[in-house]
């Protein structure tokens, strides 16, 4: 039997005047004359992100919720080549402190998705150091709060630039380049334009790096492979380290598009996967890529407790009957 909890991503349509994404653009800051005030306004802004990020906690607690999602956004500007005198740390590390503690507190578990424009297979060496950047901002938040940076970053492959296979080629590598406190917080996943289950999984078992299976992502992009039979590949991508397998949940908007996340997820079509590794693994934390957010995990809950066939823990975990 397995234990499954669900998370959902850095906003919450709940909790009302909560974002931990508010920004302001280098036009804007620009804008203003003095360039200590700017940077100031800019503190307040992170500051206020990081804040609200603490009180999505507080509300997660509430409803039994352990497994979120961070924003990419919660500091503004500060991987932007024009402010690299900006000492954005000193300003945020009793906010990163406090999330930190809580965090550790009620033992939840955290983590980070970089912005599409994050590419480590690129062969232009301005868009790899920009990358780069920006997942040492991801290590350094996750340092501040006193966290261990290891597996808490997701992302895609990268690009294929009209040859998936050099493409792959190019991710590894690449790595080799990579410092090795970035490369163990990385997680991969597979996408559901270019780099399928299979392609994933032939860098994951290369480099020694965690899979994280979108289900929804390999419903729209693969070479007609049950997902079924690389199952056990999955799971041993998770042999050496400390979270329980993390996967991906969402339901495509419509059939024209597919690929687009919709408001809610279909409780049919998550039972029908969850069926499918019910035993194989002692516990799985589930991500809802919905629009909806967290009103879609409460609504999934409510569905899939109408249909008999889980067995419910508290407000975000069951098993299957």
């Amino acid at each position: 039997m397995t234990l499954i909890r669900l998370g959902y991503v850095a906003m919450s349509v709940e909790l009302k005047n909560s974002s931990p994404s508010q920004t302001m653009t280098y036009n804007q800051f620009e804008k203003i004359s003095d360039r200590n005030m700017a940077m100031k306004k800019l503190e307040r802004i992170a500051e206020s992100n990081l804040k609200n990020c603490l009180r999505l906690l507080k509300h997660n607690l509430a409803h039994d919720i352990y497994f979120f999602r961070f924003s990419s956004k919660l500091i503004p500007l500060a991987t932007h080549e024009e402010l690299i005198d900006w000492k954005y740390m000193r300003a945020i590390k009793s906010d990163l402190i406090a999330l930190g503690e809580f965090i550790e507190k009620h033992q939840m578990r955290v983590d980070f998705h970089p912005d599409h424009f994050v590419i480590l297979n690129s062969t232009k060496e301005d868009i790899l150091k920009a990358s780069l950047n920006n997942l040492k901002l991801f290590y350094y938040l996750l340092k501040g709060m006193g966290l261990n940076p290891e597996q808490r970053c997701v992302m895609h492959v990268g690009g294929g630039y009209k040859d998936k296979e050099t493409a792959l080629e190019n991710f590894i590598e690449n790595w080799s380049n990579i410092q090795r406190q970035i490369q163990q917080m990385i997680m991969l996943e597979n996408d559901d334009k270019t780099f399928t289950l299979k392609d994933t999984l032939y860098i994951c078992e290369k480099l020694g790096v965690p899979l994280v299976f979108d289900y929804h992502h390999h419903l729209a992009n693969n070479d007609g492979e049950d997902w079924t039979s690389e199952w056990d590949r999955v799971v041993n991508t998770w042999n050496n380290t400390t979270f329980p397998i993390k996967m991906h949940i969402s339901s495509p908007k419509s059939e024209s598009q597919f690929r687009y996340h919709a408001d809610y997820v279909d409780p049919q079509m998550f039972l029908k996967f969850l069926k499918e590794i019910d035993g194989s693994i002692p516990q799985i934390d589930c991500m809802i890529e919905a629009k909806q957010k967290d009103h879609a995990l409460f609504r999934l809950m409510r569905d899939l407790e109408a249909t008999g066939a889980i067995e419910k823990i508290d407000g975000a975990s069951f098993t299957l009957k």
